[in-house]
């Protein structure tokens, strides 16, 4: 492509070049040194002078791309530069071979196309990592969708520069691509677990299940999202440890994500005993209504007289936090059940803790009590709801 391009502008040695023999100079080794020298000269003041030119104007705009422009035009190496006054050098120089000339061009193009792969990488990375560190703090799930497009555009850039090579060295870059296409189909099949990831991570990106700063929660592992890659995705565990995640894993599994959320539902039961009198009983809902709505930046739902349990009367109280912050809710659940603490305290209500009452009752009647025999009574146990029931039994003579 870029050698039938150069054929095409008929690389000639231009009037210039050959302006040195008006001075008698007939040697074209020193022409052509001169040329290499005057254009080293020149490419150097000429890159540094637009380098900083372009690096005060950039510094003048709000956008990314004119300081990644600047920051690519930084990336020229002084090897190119070499090569190309070289180059330049050469179009003075007459070859005895024909095939020297094309040789000379196509090592150019292919340290040219090196070159360009340094400036493209730079222009993305650094427009991507300016953009990023604009947008994270708002915008977290654009930012990981930018990466995501640098990444992708990297490789992009990588293929294309790669089959320009292999076409300027005369490999038949459409066979190839032919043939990858056939192999791809039996790599595919052999990585495609990999591959599976791969879409994945490229399905997380874009759809946004979940970004980096997210608290999740996937079966009964829970944490925060450090990193999504292309394989795997990365969560701190609350205990301190990362979680690694396949990204295909993720998306096959429910994940509960608490970022959205903007209030927290809070439900809690209190169970006091079955010795508790009738009247104190009804001002428990207020009791715990009152606890909660001292609370600043709660929501009150509802308090009730639940149900009888096994050895408690039990009340339910739910309420909301207005906030998703897992400490701001155990900060107002602390005061509430110090409020509640002090509320019982102070009007003599016990709390319920598991207990088991066992009555024994005796016969009343002369008859019952003759017929008990010399063994007297025997117990026949004790039920499992709290009060157990010991009857004599009678005998059988």
């Amino acid at each position: 492509m870029l050698t039938q391009l150069l054929e095409t502008l008929n690389w000639q040695v231009p009037p210039w070049m050959t302006s040195y023999r008006e001075y008698g100079i007939e040697d074209r080794w020193v022409a052509a040194v001169a040329i290499f020298l005057c254009t080293l000269v020149i490419v150097a003041v000429v890159r540094r002078l637009i380098t900083w030119r372009a690096g005060k104007w950039a510094d003048r705009t709000s956008t990314v791309w004119d300081d990644a422009a600047v920051d690519a035009l930084r990336e020229t190496r002084w090897w190119f530069v070499i090569a190309l006054a070289a180059f330049c050098g050469s179009l003075a120089l007459v070859f005895e071979y024909e095939r020297t000339r094309d040789i000379i061009q196509s090592v150019m193009v292919l340290i040219l196309l090196l070159q360009a792969a340094l400036w493209g990488k730079t222009l993305i990375r650094s427009a991507s990592t300016r953009y990023v560190g604009v947008r994270r703090q708002n915008d977290p799930a654009a930012a990981m969708t930018i990466s995501a497009l640098a990444m992708i555009g990297n490789i992009a850039l990588m293929v294309i520069l790669f089959l320009l090579a292999l076409d300027n060295v005369g490999v038949e870059v459409a066979a190839l691509v032919a043939g990858l296409g056939v192999g791809g189909i039996a790599v595919a099949l052999a990585v495609q677990n990999i591959l599976g990831d791969l879409l994945a991570s490229l399905s997380i990106v874009f759809d946004k299940p979940f970004v980096p700063g997210d608290f999740i929660i996937v079966g009964d592992q829970m944490g925060t999202v450090q990193h999504i890659g292309l394989k795997t995705t990365r969560v701190a565990s609350l205990s301190g440890e990362e979680l690694v995640f396949a990204n295909n894993d993720l998306l096959q599994s429910r994940v509960r994500n608490f970022r959205k959320m903007s209030e927290r539902r809070v439900a809690f039961t209190v169970g006091v005993t079955y010795q508790t009198p009738r009247e104190r009983l009804r001002q428990i809902p207020d009791i715990l209504a009152d606890s909660v709505q001292q609370q600043q930046a709660v929501r009150f739902d509802r308090s009730h007289f639940r149900d009888f349990g096994a050895s408690a009367l039990n009340f339910e109280t739910v309420y909301y936090v207005l906030g998703s912050d897992y400490n701001q809710f155990m900060d107002v659940q602390q005061s509430i059940n110090l409020a509640i603490h002090e509320a019982f305290e102070q009007l003599q209500i016990e709390f319920a803790y598991p207990t088991q009452t066992i009555f024994l009752e005796q016969g009343s009647t002369e008859h019952e009590s003759a017929n008990l025999g010399p063994a007297g009574p025997e117990p026949v146990g004790s039920s499992s709801g709290g009060h157990g029931l010991v009857r004599p039994q009678r005998r059988s003579e």
